[in-house]
This record gives C-alpha cells, structure tokens and sequence, in this order.
C-alpha cells in the first residue's frame, strides 16, 4: 500500500487528522489496533476547549456535536465550604468549553471517514516504523492475519503512550520529563442527572472531587484515591458517602445519587518526550505527552498536535517550503509545556498529597481564594482552561 500520510490510530488525533487532509485534498490511510466497537466505546475526555469545538465544526465534524453536546459557560471551585463560579466568557472575551464525550467525537469522526475518506482499517496492528529518515517511511503491520507495508511521504503516530511510534525516534536524540503522582481518581458513571448544571471542582481536607456529566441524564464522578486502589474495593453506598463529604457547601446545595454503571480507578502522570519529530515521523497526542486530567487537557492538546501538522503540511504543499514541518515539535511543544504547568497547577491546587501539613493545607486554601477575589488570578485560570491557541 502507498499513501501521502499514514496515521497510526483512530483515536480522535489520529480521524481528525485524515478528515483534515481530507478536506485538503491530500490522501492518508488509518491504521488501527482495535476494533470500531472499541474505539467507539473507549472512555476517555468530555471537555472540549474553544479551539477543539471551532476545528471540528470547520472541519464538518460539528453537526451532532452542536445538537447533543452541553455548552458550559463556567466552572465552579468549592474549598472551605464555600462556592465560586468563574464566569468563562466574561474573562475570555467570549470563550466557552464543550461537554462532548470522546466517544462521540470517535463516532462522528468514524462515519465521516468511512463515507468520505481515504482507508480507515480497523484492527491493523502497526507493528513498526522504518526509515523514518528517509523520503520514504514504511509503517509495518499485520491485518487480517498477514503483514503489510504502508509506504508514505509522512507518518503521524497518533497511537498512543504504549506505541510503536515514539520508538521509531533513535534514543540518543530524545528526552524525557514526566512526573508521577502519589494519587489517582476513583471515576464512576452514573444513571443520575448531574447535580450541578456545570463541572464542580472541589478542594477538601479528605481529597478532591470532581462532579462532572456525560449528559443531562448521565454523571461522571471522580474521588481523590490513594495510587494503586482498587475500584471494586469501594461499595457504591461509601462513594456516594465520599462525595457528599467532598461537596458539601454552607448552603442547601444537595447531590443526587443514583445507580453507578461503571467504576475504574485513572492514575495520574505527566509526561513529555522531546523531539515530537524525527525524520518524515510526526509525534501526536499521548504519543507524545501526558497531563493529569485536572485541567482537562488531553484530548485538546492532541487537537492542537494535529492542527498544526495539517497547516504546516497545507504550507509545503502551497509554498515548497518546510519550514512548519521542520519547526513541529517546536511549534507543539510551547502550547504542551503551558498545558502542563495549568494541569500541574490545577492538580496542585485541589488534591490533598499524603502527609500533606496544615502550612499546605493553608496555601492551597490561600490559592483559591486569591482565584475567588481577583480578576487577574480568575482570568489566568479562565484563559488556560478553554484553550490557548494552536499554533
């Protein structure tokens, strides 16, 4: 097989990337480890930033999005028994974020490529890549019981932490930051509307909480957990219990309980690995780096990754020049860093670490309350989290 680009993984990166091209003119074959009904079903991301919602409409991936998903215009924080709401586009200039599950973004993004698109091949394992210095990288992989080449001009993995990518980069060239934290997030699904019409972040003495949604009829819920629990070590009574310790406030506000559809416990990481490109080999996504879901960053970051490969290969395409291309992992990487210092710094903020002590406890609490009385301080917060611009 021969194509301009080829994408390792259909997760949201990897189907927004071929409908970029797509719409580009520019041809492009998906390869993919799982089946479509994984894919579709796979938990991930619910926020979408400004930028991530505009690309997808511009890229005629909006439709279902703009009727099903739920516009959220702020978020509130709770500490101390108190409760703060930052007004998003009051401080942005209009800004707002998307509750949109990945899940769906995968499925809109799936049945457009399989109406519209290049090759988009469902369980094709991409076993390596080779010559990626070269003018002409091959992906290796097996499908239907026999092993292929895929010859490209460029491939983008968008495959993930645990891919073949990132391993095609020589050792010697890269560095690695990462960060591990002593906590993870007990995540529940819950046949119950949301008790808040917005995400509630809490800050307790007990742990962070967050309510979010899936739908108006759906919630999702996490707890602060000690790393390495057991999701199934929790009753539903105790973590229906524990969040309503976390959320309590000095009002009347109540949560409401209901019947939980699916419980797992998400460790918490950040991750960088530098260079994002080597050769024709472009880096996208958890390929490439990794943030706390605190701030909400993953899936966009992975938007952003993709954004820019598109336009820089639009401007060889246009000018001869390679400039973007060459300039990539630059150009990425200033948007991820500032993405992990807000995930770092939301994370910091809201989650009790063990042994935390009362001069800890003291400044975190003095942190929110600076976001809660100025402007600036909220503002920071408000830009970060609906999105900084691609590029």
């Amino acid at each position: 097989m021969r194509t301009t680009v080829g994408i390792i993984g259909a997760g949201p990166a990897g189907l927004l990337l071929a409908r970029l091209l797509h719409n580009a003119g520019v041809d492009s074959v998906v390869l993919e480890s799982r089946d479509r009904a994984y894919v579709e079903r796979r938990q991930r991301a619910g926020i979408l930033e400004q930028g991530t919602v505009d690309v997808l409409r511009a890229a005629g991936a909006g439709a279902r999005m703009d009727r099903e998903g739920l516009r959220h215009d702020g978020i509130e924080l709770r500490f101390d028994r108190r409760r703060h709401r930052v007004d998003f586009p009051a401080l942005t200039g209009g800004r707002s974020v998307m509750v949109y599950a990945q899940t769906e973004v995968c499925k809109d993004l799936i049945a457009l490529q399989l109406a519209e698109g290049g090759p988009l091949l469902f369980e094709a394992e991409a076993l390596a890549v080779e010559d990626a210095g070269t003018d002409v990288p091959r992906v290796r992989f097996r499908h239907e019981g026999r092993e292929d080449v895929l010859e490209c001009e460029y491939v983008v993995g968008c495959d993930g932490f645990w891919g073949v990518a990132r391993k095609a980069i020589p050792a010697e060239l890269t560095q690695v930051f990462e960060r591990t934290y002593p906590f993870g997030w007990l995540g529940i699904l819950a046949d119950v509307p949301p008790s808040h019409d917005e995400l509630v972040y809490a800050r307790h003495d007990r742990g962070f909480a967050l309510l979010s949604m899936r739908s108006p009829s759906v919630s999702r819920l996490y707890l602060q957990v000690p790393d390495g629990t057991d999701a199934e070590a929790w009753s539903d009574e105790a973590i229906w219990d524990e969040l309503e310790r976390r959320f309590e406030t000095a009002d009347d506000w109540r949560l409401e309980r209901g019947p939980i559809t699916q419980k797992s416990v998400t460790p918490m990481r950040s991750y960088v690995h530098e260079p994002m490109r080597h050769g024709r080999l472009f880096l996208a996504g958890d390929a490439a780096h990794i943030v706390p879901p605190t701030g909400a960053k993953g899936l966009n970051l992975a938007v952003g990754d993709v954004v820019t490969f598109a336009r820089a290969l639009a401007h060889q395409r246009e000018t001869g020049s390679p400039e973007l291309l060459d300039t990539y992992s630059e150009t990425c990487l200033r948007r991820i860093w500032q993405a992990e210092r807000f995930s770092y710094d939301m994370t910091t903020l809201l989650h009790r670490p063990p042994g935390a002590t009362g001069f800890e406890d003291r400044l975190q609490l003095a942190r929110l309350d600076r976001i809660a009385s100025s402007r600036a301080a909220e503002t920071d917060l408000a830009e970060a989290y609906t999105g900084l611009p691609f590029g």
